[in-house]
């Protein structure tokens, strides 16, 4: 380098040609090492290409991939009969919210679809990933036998579902797929971002399945499904006002057995709990689900009766309505088709057909 005589900065020296160097000589090397160059970074690419493609079998395969392949796997046949999906943050919602009204469209004959938008796999106290991920999966399976529902549970890290453009689509294409007359899920104000979260993307959805260019690889449905939330305690910014209370007495039993084997949650605590809730055997295992049956969850459902009793008198006339004991209870979402009272009582085929 050289001192600039005119801005005192450096400025490259002049090239110095050796003596018997010709011009075109130095163009030479220049075009050899310019395609040196070029082989080596060939080369480079068909590597790293290679590390990739060797790598994608190890590597979860994107949550939207997953969705369409598995969901086009189980449709419900051309039957006749309602079809329901429900949509919880977790791999015990849906089970909790709505799983003695799903035992009742069982029942019957009728379609219902639970499914769990996160993994769940940092719900417990003790273990986390993977592991506890298969483990939720396989236990809302086991639920799902008890209860005649069909179930999927999505790739997306519990605490980590965001309303994006692509979840929107999934959860579009999820409700076109199984043509459902019902959706059903949380109320978009809840103390879960998971739980507010899909109701927001079962909220975008409720238009978007009527739209034929939104997803148009699944066909849109050609009637607008009822959407309805699950009942909850939250009272701000708008308390839960109940649509439909459906009776459970006859199959509260079939519930709270299916409670009973989310051991990961409702035996041990989920991210709740510690040492003391592992059962130290299969006869302590066996113990802590018949309190389980007996427990908590059992008095959810007594409450919900009580809570909601003017409506159960309403819907089952005045002796039937104060004996019920057991209930589960639903809300209709704006965003949906809005039933009449005849379409509401045709969509849960179980509440008494008014006289």
């Amino acid at each position: 380098m050289v001192k600039n005589r005119c801005g005192g900065g450096l400025r490259a020296a002049p090239a110095v040609v050796q003596k018997g160097e010709s011009p075109m000589n130095r163009w030479r090397w220049y075009v050899c090492g310019v395609l040196c160059w070029l082989v080596l970074a060939g080369l480079l690419g068909v590597v790293r290409l290679g590390m990739e493609t060797s790598a994608a079998a190890d590597v979860v395969v994107p949550t939207s991939l997953v969705t369409s392949v598995t969901a086009m796997e189980k449709t419900p046949p051309e039957d006749g009969k309602l079809r329901i999906i429900a949509f919880g943050a977790h791999p015990d919602d849906c089970e909790v919210y709505a799983g003695g009204t799903a035992c009742l469209w069982s029942e019957m004959g009728h379609h219902v679809k639970f499914v769990s938008t996160t993994n769940g796999d940092i719900g417990h106290w003790q273990m986390a990933g993977g592991p506890l991920a298969q483990r939720r999966t396989v236990e809302v399976q086991e639920a799902a036998k008890i209860m005649g529902n069909a179930v999927q549970v999505l790739d997306i890290h519990d605490g980590e579902i965001e309303p994006t453009l692509e979840n929107r689509r999934m959860f579009t294409r999820l409700i076109r797929h199984w043509n459902a007359d019902v959706v059903i899920t949380h109320r978009p104000n809840d103390y879960h971002p998971d739980h507010r979260y899909t109701a927001i993307l079962v909220q975008d959805a409720a238009y978007m399945v009527t739209v034929p260019f939104f997803c148009p690889d699944v066909p849109a449905i050609k009637k607008n499904p009822v959407f309805l939330y699950a009942s909850d305690g939250f009272q701000k910014p708008n308390p839960f006002q109940p649509d439909v209370v459906v009776s459970i007495d006859s199959v509260i039993e079939r519930k709270m057995d299916a409670m009973a084997t989310l051991v990961s949650q409702f035996i041990e605590g989920g991210c709740g709990g510690g040492p003391s809730d592992t059962p130290r055997d299969e006869a302590d295992l066996k113990t802590r689900q018949e309190q389980l049956r007996k427990g908590w969850l059992r008095q959810e459902c007594v409450d919900t009766a009580n809570r909601y009793r003017d409506k159960l008198i309403e819907l089952y006339g005045e002796e039937a309505g104060r004996k019920v004991r057991h209930a589960e209870a639903f809300e209709i979402c704006e965003y949906g088709r809005r039933p009449t009272q005849e379409e509401l009582r045709a969509l849960f085929p179980f509440v008494p057909q008014k006289k």
